[in-house]
C-alpha cells in the first residue's frame, strides 16, 4: 500500500467520527443558547420553524449546484420519505426536547440524550436491525446491561434533583426555579425529563430511519433541505398548540435573533448533514454512541459562559448514565472484534474448500 492509499484509508475511516463529534459540539452549545432564549419567553415552535427555514434556505443552493448531477429524481414516495424524516428528526424533536429545555436545563436535557445509544439499540432489537440472538453472549449481556444503567441514571436525574452546587443565583432559570413552590418546582422537573426522554425516542426512531432513507437517496444536502422545507411548515402548526399571537413571530431581541440565526446555520443545516453523512457511513448504532459529547459541551456552556445553576442530581443522573453507555460501548467493541475474528476464518474455510474441490476431480464436475 502506497502513502497516498495509507492516508486515503485514514481519512475515510475518522472522517465520520470527526464529523460526528463536531456535529456533537455545535448541538451541545444550540442546545445551551436556546435554553437561554427560552427563558426570556419565547415560544419554543416558533423558533424551531424560523430554525428550519434558515436551515432550508443554506441548503438550497449547496443542494442545487453540488448535487444536479447525480440528484435522484424525486418520486411522491420519497416526499411522503423526507415529510415523516422532518416530522421525527425535526419537528416532534424540538417540540418535546424543547418543552424538557425549558422546565429543566440544558445539561439535564442533554444528559438524557445522551442515552441516545440504549435507546437506539433497544429500537434496533424491537425491528430486528440488530440480532436478538446475540444478546446471551458476553457482548450482548454487556450491551443490556449498559442499556439499563443508562435507563437508571435517566430515572436518577428525573425524580431526583438534589441540592444546587453552583455558585451563579442570578440566571432566569434559577429566578424561575425559586420563584416556584417546591410542589411545582417538581412537576416541572419530573414533566421537563419526560418530555426530553420522548425527544430522545424522535431522534432514535430518526436516526433509523434514516439509515434506510440514505440508500433510497444519497444526497445529503438535498435530503436535509427537503427535511427542512417540511420540517419548517410542522413546527409552525405546532406553535399553535401554545399560543395563537401573530406577535409570537415578531422577535426584537438580538440575542434570541442571533441564536435563531446560529442554531438554523450551525444546530441545524450542518449538523444534520454530518449526522447523515456520518450514519451512512458507520450506521445508527454507532453514530449514536457520540451523544455524550453533546452533554459534556452543553455543561460547558450552561454553567461556563450562561452561568445557569448546576444541581447535585444532574450531575450525579449524568455520571450513572454515560458509565451506562461506555459499558454498553465495551459490549459494542467486543461485538466487533467477535465479528473481526469470525470473517477470516470464514474466508479461511472458503479457500480450504476452493482447494479441495480443486485437488478433486469429480467436485470440479459438479
Amino acid at each position: 500500500m502506497s502513502v497516498v492509499e495509507g492516508e486515503t484509508a485514514v481519512v475515510e475511516k475518522w472522517s465520520p467520527v470527526v464529523s460526528i463529534v463536531v456535529a456533537n459540539v455545535a448541538v451541545g452549545s444550540v442546545n445551551a443558547l436556546v435554553k437561554k432564549a427560552l427563558d426570556g419567553g419565547t415560544n419554543h415552535m416558533v423558533i424551531g420553524a424560523y430554525r428550519m427555514t434558515i436551515s432550508a434556505f443554506i441548503l438550497a443552493p449547496l443542494a442545487y449546484f453540488l448535487e444536479r448531477k447525480v440528484r435522484p429524481k424525486i418520486t411522491f414516495r420519497l416526499m411522503i420519505d423526507h415529510f415523516i424524516s422532518g416530522l421525527l428528526g425535526a419537528s416532534l424533536l424540538q417540540f418535546f426536547f424543547m418543552l424538557g429545555l425549558y422546565y429543566t436545563s440544558a445539561t439535564v436535557s442533554c444528559a438524557l440524550l445522551s442515552m441516545l445509544p440504549a435507546i437506539t439499540f433497544t429500537l434496533s432489537l424491537i425491528l430486528r436491525v440488530e440480532s436478538i440472538s446475540d444478546i446471551k453472549s458476553k457482548a450482548g449481556m454487556l450491551k443490556v446491561m449498559g442499556t439499563l444503567i443508562c435507563i437508571s441514571g435517566a430515572l436518577l436525574l428525573t425524580f431526583y434533583k438534589g441540592p444546587q452546587i453552583s455558585k451563579f443565583h442570578d440566571s432566569p432559570e434559577a429566578l424561575h426555579h425559586h420563584n416556584n413552590n417546591g410542589q411545582d418546582k417538581t412537576k416541572n422537573w419530573v414533566f421537563g425529563c419526560i418530555c426530553a426522554t420522548i425527544g430522545a425516542v424522535f431522534l432514535s426512531i430518526w436516526m433509523l430511519f434514516q439509515g434506510t432513507l440514505n440508500i433510497k437517496y444519497p444526497c445529503k444536502y438535498s435530503s436535509t433541505c427537503l427535511m427542512s422545507v417540511f420540517a419548517a411548515f410542522q413546527c409552525a402548526l405546532l406553535s399553535l398548540y401554545k399560543r395563537r399571537d401573530v406577535n409570537d413571530w415578531v422577535i426584537h431581541d438580538r440575542f434570541v435573533i442571533f441564536v435563531i440565526v446560529y442554531i438554523g446555520i450551525v444546530g441545524q443545516a450542518m449538523t444534520t448533514v454530518a449526522t447523515t453523512w456520518s450514519i451512512k457511513k458507520v450506521g445508527a448504532v454507532f453514530a449514536s454512541t457520540f451523544s455524550p459529547i453533546i452533554l459534556i459541551s452543553a455543561t460547558l456552556f450552561d454553567f461556563l459562559i450562561l452561568h445557569s445553576p448546576v444541581y447535585l442530581g444532574s450531575i450525579i443522573g449524568a455520571v450513572v448514565a454515560v458509565v451506562g453507555l461506555y459499558v454498553f460501548l465495551l459490549g459494542k467493541n467486543k461485538q466487533t472484534e467477535a465479528a473481526a475474528k469470525l470473517c477470516p476464518r470464514n474466508q479461511n474455510e472458503d479457500k480450504n474448500n476452493n482447494s479441495s474441490i480443486n485437488n478433486d476431480g469429480s467436485r470440479l464436475s459438479v
